[in-house]
């Protein structure tokens, strides 16, 4: 998947103007902060640490959270399917439905049950996806990275994985590999910029996702989906 900025050179330009200064392209160097707390915030923490603190901020996002390991992988997803009521699938097209040996469980055993399995298809068209997600009842993706503090999901749009998968289904699942867990957003911009600067594609859609969609009005009214699915449920893999 390829990508191109378009007006950077003049939105760039008009920036330089407003301050009043000409463009430096070279000899730009990051600011050394004298204190960097950020980066202390469950630094000593291990694998099974952060996925404690991930289920226990799961608490407060209203998110359900399943432990499993590759091998129960497929019947705790059937389970998690069921619990939403089944109805209509939609997930990405993601070589790690195989890898995780899911693929089979999506593709012959739920239309065995009368549950419509649909993939997010680069070949259809968009308003074909975008469809079949408004209509699904499920989505299920998997998380590229993953925040312990926020309990939150992150996910690098492709041809393959459209970020409606995520956000207009009724109900959400997010498959988190225990790898991918790091302790907080400082880690996942790190990833992402070290991705940059050794010259690697990174999506140009990228999503954090914690929980369902969560808005409170001004006297702190909770209402859930009103900008995504009304619940969600990470199942966490011990992909080691």
């Amino acid at each position: 998947m390829s990508s191109k900025i378009y007006g950077r050179e003049s939105f760039i330009e008009k920036i330089a103007a407003e301050l009043g200064r000409p463009i430096r392209k070279e000899g730009v160097l990051r600011p050394q902060w004298k204190k960097t707390p950020q980066y202390h915030v469950l630094a000593e923490a291990d694998q099974d640490e952060l996925v404690q603190v991930l289920m226990k901020q799961c608490e407060f996002i209203h998110t359900n959270v399943v432990l499993t390991d590759v091998l129960h992988l497929r019947g705790v997803l059937e389970k998690s399917i069921e619990e939403f009521g089944n109805g209509s699938v939609i997930t990405w097209d993601d070589p790690r439905f195989s890898e995780y040996g899911i693929a089979s469980l999506l593709n012959a055993e739920l239309p065995a049950k009368n549950i419509a399995v649909s993939k997010w298809d680069p070949l259809n068209g968009r308003e074909e996806n975008i469809e079949l997600a408004e209509k699904a009842n499920v989505g299920i993706t998997f998380s590229d990275l993953t925040l312990a503090e926020s309990g939150t999901v992150v996910l690098y749009s492709d041809a393959g994985k459209g970020r409606s998968v995520s956000l207009l289904p009724s109900t959400y699942i997010a498959i988190i590999p225990k790898s991918s867990i790091v302790p907080r957003m400082t880690q996942a911009a790190e990833i992402l910029h070290n991705k940059v600067d050794s010259g690697e594609q990174v999506a140009s859609c990228i999503n954090f996702i914690s929980g369902p969609s969560n808005s409170a009005d001004i006297e702190m009214n909770l209402v859930v989906g009103v900008h995504g699915p009304i619940r969600a449920t990470y199942i966490i893999v011990d992909d080691k």
